[in-house]
Order: structure tokens, then C-alpha cells, then sequence
């Protein structure tokens, strides 16, 4: 293929790019840009104990990370304490095991929350561990005004690609906009809500409706906290911020980045009629691929996220997460996290690549592909919208539809050989594979977890847990915000099992209805 000014003659310099930090920001949201500040180096971490979770973290600073990310378990995502039928098998495996604030204060000891921002990727259960980490904050003397941070709380794509919600769809998005609301008056750093297409790409989505579909949940959260939420649009906008991935066609994924910034600006401008600019930002997080790791030659994983990354530099990520080589065949060790994370101090500061805001501007190519990623997204748009929007779109089983046929698509054509993946189904090397080290998880997690909610229970005023979560079922029957009595549960050390039960006695459990 070859590109010429043919292929962008109508491209409008400052309707369709504009200067970094300018309207529509297709350039990057930053004047600036990495020549100010570099983004965000922030691994995602998190496995077994509050303890052992503590230490990597710790590790991971002093190695030159400058952001927090945590990783929960699934029981602790899913609202189980780790002494739960259900929780059994899955404690501490993909993520820490955090059951009460006890185990809250262990994950952040020594680690001052004043001076580090942390990112919990977290979503049916986000309240309560804001909640937690509020009440950490308060135990160190930092106050609510100083945390800094994002709580992904993006229940919607729970729905859509992972499975990891609690209640039905309306209590859901609820709670989110309570977040939203309670951040707004109280929390003025932090982010209320990442909303997140990384996972609806790992689930088998295309780039177009990774966009799609994440920019049309993030309009129905906007549209949901103005008009159930009474939230004046400029209030919460700016503490807006969006995750997404980095695939492998380099060129593809920063031409996305750049169409989403420019899509959403006009929606917030035109659509919401958003009167501060920092409400027009989208301000995102990316995280390499995990779907694009193999098993087969490890090794050649580190080259694929060095090349993920380098396209979220260039498509201005705000911050960024480097997967390990080894994560398509258990939870990373040290090592391979130190490698990660080098990966990114090597963009940023061998490479001389950040010296330069947004040097691909202007490429017929890059520029002809945004425009047509960004023709493509909004047509998807323009149907959901004319599904009744996004609520609509997944309770019909759209989005899911859709993404399913794409990945069916994806495996028969690496099985076909359309798409090459090296190591896989080209330039297979035979033979046994080099033996590579292999993080576990103790069985004793388990008892330990166990352990520690005996002692809390028997430890706490249990008369007082019982009446705070009377009051919070209450809450919520009178349909009030959520925020306050939750965080009154946990400073009594209510558990996580404890106060979602709660929530459950009101709104019930959704389940799934059969799409296909």
C-alpha cells in the first residue's frame, strides 16, 4: 500500500487535529506532552497475601515504577470473602485476596498514599474497596482531598466481556454514579471511573469495536450521572478517564488512540454540552495485549510488548502497563516484571522518542487510517444509539454477539495462517522448550486468609458491624448514596462478603440470559 496527500485532502488542521492540548485533541490531551512529563510507568501487580503483594510492590518502586496498579482475586472482584463456598480454588490466584480493611492496610504498609497514585482495577465491588482505601488513606493522615488515583468501576463491560458483576444492570450503574458523585464533592484527584475497552479487545473484539463499544458505555455512564445522578456535566467529566489496549498492527492501534480522543471531545462538546475543556480530554491508561502472549517461546513475548508499548507512546497513553514474557504461563515473577518494566524506561528515556509530541502527525497514512477507525466507530455508534444505547445494546446480547463472531474470525485465521504468529503456526521451533521459572501460589493462602477473618470477627465490635449494615440495606432501599455507609462498614472492619451480602438482600444477583 502506499499513502499521498490524495489520501487526506480534506483532513481541516485544526477541525480534525488542532495543537496538543487543543480541541479535538487528536494530538494529545498535554501541550506539552512526554516533553513535561512522561507518562505513568504503572504494573499491574498483585497475587496471594496482602503481604506478599506489599513486597512486590515495594520492588516494583524501587525499581523506578511511579504508579500503583492492584490486581484482586476473583472471590475478592465477585464480593466472596476468602472463606466462601464459592471462593474455593481461587484465592489469591489472579489477583490479592483482600477480605477487610485489615487486609488493606497490610497491601499499602509503607507506601504513602499521599505521594503515590494507585489504580485499582475493580468494578461490582469498587465502593467497598474505595471505601477501604479511603479509611488507609485516613489511618495515615492523608486526607480524602490528597488521594490520587483511579478506581476502574466500569460495570458495563463487566456485562459485555468478563462476567465479574454482582447485581443487575440498573443497581450496577447505580453505585457507579454514586462513586461518581461522591468523588466529585470529596475525592477532587481521582478518577471516578476508568472506562475500560482493554478487556472487550481481550475477549476478541476488533480495534473499531474496542472504541466502539468502550466510548458507547462511557456516554451511557455520562448520560446516567446527569440525569439520574443530578451531577452538572463539568463536575465529574474531567475526573473521566478511559483503558484501553495495545495490540499488535502498530500503526492501527496509535491511529485509535487518536481517533478516540478526537470522538470523544466532540461528543462531550456537542452531545453533553461540556463547557470546560478538561471535560473534552479523554485521558486513558493502556496495557499491552495479554491475548497476544504464547505459551510457545516465551521469549518472543518481550518483543511484542516492547512494540505494544511503543505504539501507546506514540498514540499519547497517559500511563502504561508492560506485560511480562511469561504471563501465558503463570502469574509473572520478579525478573520478568524487572524486564517489563525496563521496556518502558527504555522508550522513555533511551530511545529520545518523547522528546517529540505526537512525531506521526501528519503521515498520510497514520492520518487516513484515524480518520477512517473514526469513520468506522461512529457508525457503530449510530446503530447502538439507535438500539436504544448501550444499556439496550447488551441486554440484547449485541456487543457480545459481535465480539464473539470477531474472535471466531481471529482463531480461524491464525489457524488458517492468515494471521502469522511467530512460534505458533510459523517458524515453529521443534523440540523441548527451555524451562522457565514459575511463580505459584502457596496453598496456605488459603488458611491464612481464613485465619485473619477469625481473627478480625472476633476482634471487632460485631454488635456495631451488625447495625452499620442494617443502616447500609436501608441505604439502599431508600435508594441514598452508598459511598458514606459503606465506608462506615468498613472502618468497623465489616468484611467484603459481609457488605455485598447486604447489597444482594436488596438488588437480588443478575443472571445471564441465553443470547444465542
Amino acid at each position: 500500500m502506499l499513502f499521498s496527500p490524495n489520501d487526506i485532502k480534506d483532513l481541516d488542521y485544526k477541525e480534525d487535529l488542532g495543537n496538543p492540548g487543543k480541541f479535538p485533541f487528536t494530538r494529545g490531551v498535554y501541550p506539552t506532552m512526554y516533553t513535561g512529563r512522561l507518562w505513568t510507568m504503572r504494573q499491574y501487580a498483585g497475587y496471594a497475601t496482602a503481604e506478599e503483594s506489599n513486597r512486590r510492590y515495594c520492588y516494583l518502586l524501587k525499581q523506578g515504577q511511579t504508579g500503583l496498579s492492584v490486581a484482586f482475586d476473583l472471590p475478592t472482584q465477585m464480593g466472596y470473602d476468602s472463606d466462601h463456598k464459592l471462593a474455593t480454588g481461587e484465592v489469591g490466584k489472579t489477583g490479592v485476596a483482600i477480605d477487610t480493611l485489615e487486609d488493606m492496610e497490610m497491601l499499602f504498609k509503607g507506601i504513602p498514599l499521599d505521594k503515590v497514585s494507585t489504580s485499582m482495577t475493580i468494578n461490582a465491588t469498587a465502593a467497598i474497596l474505595l471505601a477501604m482505601y479511603i479509611a488507609v488513606g485516613e489511618k495515615q493522615g492523608v486526607s480524602k482531598e490528597t488521594l490520587s488515583g483511579t478506581v476502574q468501576n466500569d460495570i458495563l463491560k463487566e456485562y459485555i466481556a468478563r462476567g465479574t458483576y454482582i447485581y443487575p444492570p440498573a443497581a450496577s450503574i447505580k453505585i457507579t454514579v454514586d462513586i461518581m458523585r461522591y468523588c466529585s464533592k470529596s475525592l477532587p484527584r481521582w478518577n471516578t471511573i476508568s472506562v475500560s475497552g482493554y478487556h472487550i479487545r481481550e475477549a476478541g473484539a476488533t480495534a473499531v469495536q474496542e472504541l466502539a463499544f468502550t466510548l458507547a458505555n462511557g456516554m451511557t455512564y455520562v448520560q446516567y450521572a446527569i440525569e439520574r445522578g443530578g451531577l452538572d456535566v463539568d463536575s465529574f467529566a474531567p475526573r473521566i478517564s478511559f483503558f484501553f489496549n495495545a495490540h499488535n498492527n502498530f500503526f492501527e492501534e496509535i491511529a485509535k488512540f487518536r481517533a478516540a480522543r478526537r470522538i470523544w471531545a466532540r461528543v462531550m462538546k456537542e452531545r453533553f454540552n461540556a463547557k470546560n475543556p478538561k471535560s473534552w480530554m479523554l485521558r486513558f491508561h493502556t496495557q499491552t495485549a495479554g491475548s497476544t502472549l504464547t505459551a510457545q517461546e516465551p521469549d518472543n513475548n518481550a518483543i511484542r510488548v516492547a512494540l505494544q508499548a511503543l505504539a501507546a507512546v506514540l498514540g499519547g497513553t497517559q500511563s502504561l502497563h508492560t506485560n511480562s514474557r511469561d504471563e501465558a504461563l503463570t502469574l509473572p515473577t520478579e525478573e520478568s516484571v524487572k524486564l517489563a518494566l525496563r521496556t518502558q524506561q527504555m522508550i522513555a528515556y533511551e530511545s529520545k522518542i518523547p522528546e517529540v509530541i505526537d512525531p506521526l502527525a501528519g503521515s498520510y497514512y497514520v492520518e487516513s487510517l484515524t480518520n477512517r477507525l473514526e469513520e468506522q466507530v461512529n457508525d457503530y455508534l449510530d446503530k447502538i444509539e439507535s438500539m436504544g444505547g448501550a444499556l439496550a445494546a447488551i441486554e440484547n446480547g449485541y456487543f457480545q454477539k459481535e465480539i464473539h463472531r470477531s474472535a471466531y474470525d481471529c482463531q480461524k485465521a491464525v489457524e488458517n495462517g492468515e494471521i502469522t504468529v511467530i512460534g505458533v503456526n510459523k517458524f515453529v521451533t521443534e523440540g523441548t522448550s527451555k524451562k522457565y521459572s514459575i511463580l505459584e501460589v502457596a496453598p496456605e493462602v488459603v488458611n491464612k486468609q481464613i485465619h485473619k477473618i477469625k481473627k478480625v470477627k472476633h476482634r471487632r465490635n460485631n454488635k456495631k458491624v451488625k447495625v452499620l449494615l442494617n443502616d447500609l440495606k436501608k441505604a439502599a432501599i431508600d435508594n441514598l448514596n452508598l459511598m458514606e455507609p459503606i465506608l462506615n462498614c468498613v472502618k468497623e472492619y465489616a468484611t467484603i462478603g459481609e457488605i455485598s451480602d447486604a447489597l444482594r438482600d436488596v438488588y437480588g444477583e443478575y443472571k445471564e440470559k441465553n443470547i444465542f
